[in-house]
């Protein structure tokens, strides 16, 4: 048998790839405070309260020996914008304060500089403070400093410590003496060496990992960081607002971080717009638009302007010249030059007609005063369906250059979906894939990601850029996975997914190249049967009663079942469908349990893990929406916003028609949607050109269990190189462990190119300058 042949047309480049391929940074996992800003002390302007978090308190991190000593007080700030700060009175005796930081402690490594600072005010007589790092064995690691505090005013002191040994379960402690009384706020230690020196600069092995990506933009700050929250700036719990996140640190107010826990905002806009910069990536911030889905929170259209003058500002902040208000902010801060903002995205997976009213304000004041941003507009957290759609019309009529479009599905999704972008209109906004990954941190999974990734690649004249989510987890602190890069206190280990990204990144090429893949073995069809099987009911932490239920299988005559009631997560099969068409309808009545919760139709069930389910209130009560079931790996499909309010009855209705399915909600159409047949083809393709190197990458994915050999051009690719990534389907990366994934580099010899058993593969040619 012949191998396949592929012929490159050097001739013929086709679509520019842009900015394609970048990052996206959000503040959960402990992303930010005890990761990529690396300040070492949890808590330290203890302002950690309920509101971040049920089991907070302003004194949470840290530990008190005479703990009668210490008060929390609020009449006598350090500023307005944390009121909270530690009140100490000791009498005849000391008291000590101690704090281990995140995870397991202090990690200080032996002969670095780590920078100690805290404001104190004394209420009475100047006092020493003496300073000391302890291990978990009460073994000093930096000998006692001492600290006169003798201004009678708020005063920060600082100084640097130098470790003599290494040590990762490291607590500071802060020794107060005898018949002292003293205020005390913002306590924290730094480490001196920070990527590129910056001095509230950020992790230096975090940042590294960032950095040799090579990623073309950074989309941050969120996520839903961004939209969820109070619409008051000063409030506790507003949401993200980046003119909190500027300026002296101890005046950043404290906020809720909406995953769960507490953000000091140490890590705001500026040191965004400089990381971006010092890693080479066009900064793509998000901004709130007036509007929290999450608690339809909505800015009165007639005070908008706050929120729409935050945008315009923040635009000016990153490219107005010193001489301009926000200019003159950025130049005070120490970069009078400016980031030269590009993109702006308004929204994040916005769905709902509060966002739609709002976006044109926003859209129509900065393409009136800055034409040349390229302004993002958003399709929602799903794939598909009412508000998808929605998001797309509203980006179509105002003329958004791109969309933001939102998916994290099972790999079966990834494969089925390989054409997605093909019938993409040419003309008109640009998808911003600005979140999605497959389900797992699995090499299996990185493959599958390879493999659609050269779709977003064929399709670059629709797909602008994009980007893989989320891209840190401190791994004591996780939220959500999967993950791109695993790190704790000490150490950084990238996932299986992170090489496949950086491959990418680094071989992206600036335009695509014809090329013709002959002679390939027909693609083999895993999945295109009927959906059809058992099907049944199960509440979903809701109390569900289910009346009327009536199917009718094919042709046969419509068949009545008995009334269901169920509680918490109980589930219940009632019959199996055979033939390939069918209808099941039914009234569904929610009549307790949790609010944010509803219940589920699951059908087509043909085994343990592999089913289809109409979701009814799902995602905080807010979605009907039909998932698959593959393989115990879910795929979201198709959503639509609907609520199911306690005590109302609904009359449900399910058609499937052999792989089509469609719904509707008191008689009212609802999810519409044909699930692709999985079909897996041989190899997966694409060849682009780089204009400043003058070499032709051609990517070869194999998601397959058999090797494979391509013959290419020789006088294309003699003298070229070959760069692999492959493994074990199910290898992972943990953290501490080396990379599970082998990695190949070497010259490319003759003109056949072995393309192994789930591999990626980009092979090189010399330079044509």
């Amino acid at each position: 048998m012949n191998n396949p042949k592929l012929k490159i047309d050097t001739s013929r480049h086709l679509a520019a790839l842009g900015d394609l391929y970048g990052i996206f940074f959000e503040d959960l996992n402990h992303a930010a405070d005890g990761g990529l800003y690396p300040e070492m002390i949890q808590n330290r302007s203890f302002e950690f309260c309920k509101v971040d978090n049920a089991t907070y308190n302003a004194t949470f991190g840290w530990s008190f020996e005479n703990s009668q000593a210490f008060h929390i007080g609020e009449d006598d700030p350090l500023n307005t914008k944390n009121r909270h700060y530690l009140d100490v009175k000791t009498n005849e005796d000391a008291a000590v304060l101690m704090n281990a930081g995140f995870n397991d402690g202090l990690f200080l490594e032996k002969g670095k500089q780590y920078r100690f600072s805290l404001f104190a005010k004394p209420l009475d007589n100047h006092l020493k403070l003496k300073i000391a790092i302890l291990n978990s064995k009460n073994k000093q690691i930096v000998a006692p400093q001492e600290i006169l505090i003798e201004s009678k005013q708020w005063l920060k002191y600082t100084f640097s410590m130098e470790p003599t040994s290494t040590t990762d379960d490291g607590m500071i402690k802060i020794e107060f003496p005898p018949h002292c009384h003293v205020l005390v706020d913002m306590v924290s230690l730094f480490p001196v060496e920070t990527f590129k020196q910056r001095a509230n600069g950020v992790r230096k092995d975090l940042a590294e990992a960032l950095k040799a990506l090579h990623p073309k933009f950074m989309r941050f700050p969120g996520g839903c960081l961004v939209h969820d929250g109070t619409l008051n700036i000063d409030a506790r719990d507003s949401l993200y607002r980046w003119k909190n996140t500027i300026g002296p640190v101890e005046q950043r107010p404290a906020r809720r971080n909406n995953w769960g826990y507490n953000q000091t905002l140490g890590l705001g806009f500026y040191e965004y717009f400089q990381l971006c910069e010092d890693i080479g990536a066009k900064p793509l911030p998000v901004m709130a638009a007036g509007y929290d889905p999450h608690h339809q929170r909505k800015a009165p259209l007639d005070h908008l302007d706050e929120w729409v003058d935050d945008a315009l500002d923040l635009i000016e902040f990153a490219n107005g010249a010193p001489t301009t208000k926000w200019g003159k902010v950025r130049a005070d801060l120490g970069h009078p030059k400016p980031f030269h903002l590009e993109y702006l995205a308004i929204g994040n997976e916005e769905v709902g007609e509060g966002f739609r009213e709002r976006y044109p304000y926003f859209h129509k004041a900065i393409r009136a005063k800055y034409p040349s941003i390229k302004l993002i507009n958003s399709s929602g957290p799903f794939a598909g369906g009412g508000e998808f759609e929605l998001g797309w019309e509203s980006a179509k009529k105002y003329g958004s250059d791109l969309v933001d479009e939102h998916y994290y599905e099972a790999p079966n999704w990834f494969l089925a979906n390989q054409h997605r972008y093909d019938a993409y209109p040419k003309k008109g906004p640009q998808v911003f894939l600005g979140e999605y990954a497959s389900k797992d941190n699995k090499w299996y999974n990185a493959v599958v990601e390879a493999s659609y990734m050269l779709g977003l690649e064929r399709n670059a004249d629709k797909v602008g850029l994009a980007c893989y989510a989320p891209l840190f987890c401190n791994v004591k602190y996780a939220n959500w996975k999967p993950d791109l890069i695993f790190f704790d206190e000490k150490q950084v280990t990238p996932s299986v997914n992170y090489y496949v990204q950086k491959l990418f990144m680094h071989y992206q090429g600036t335009e695509n190249v014809d090329y013709k893949l002959t002679g390939t073995p027909e693609a083999k069809m895993i999945d295109d049967k009927p959906l059809n099987g058992q099907f049944g009911f199960e509440a979903d932490q809701a109390d569900i009663a289910v009346t009327n239920i009536v199917y009718q299988d094919g042709n046969q005559q419509p068949q009545r079942l008995a009334d269901q009631h169920l509680t918490g997560r109980k589930r219940i099969s009632l019959n199996k469908m055979v033939s390939q068409s069918y209808t099941i309808s039914f009234d569904l009545t929610k009549t307790g349990g949790r609010p944010d919760k509803g219940g589920h139709l699951f059908f087509g069930h043909q085994s343990d893990g592999n089913e289809m389910m109409w979701i009814l209130g799902g995602w905080a009560n807010a979605d009907s929406i039909i998932k698959q079931v593959y393989k115990g790996k879910d795929s979201d499909w198709n959503q639509f916003n609907w609520h199911v309010e306690q005590n109302q009855t609904y009359h449900c209705q399910i058609e499937v028609n052999n792989r089509h399915i469609k719904v509707w909600i008191d008689n009212v159409p609802m999810n519409e949607v044909e699930i692709t047949p999985l079909m897996v083809q041989s190899i997966y393709t694409n060849v682009t050109y780089d204009k400043k190197s003058g070499r032709y990458f051609l990517k070869v994915v194999n998601v397959g269990d058999h090797d494979l050999k391509l013959e290419v051009d020789h006088d294309l690719f003699a003298g070229g190189s070959i760069n692999r990534l492959q493994g074990d389907p199910k290898a992972e990366n943990h953290l501490g462990e080396s990379n599970q994934i082998k990695q190949v580099s070497q010259p490319f010899q003759g003109a056949t190119l072995t393309v192994p058993a789930y591999s990626v593969n980009v092979l090189s040619s010399r330079s044509f300058k």
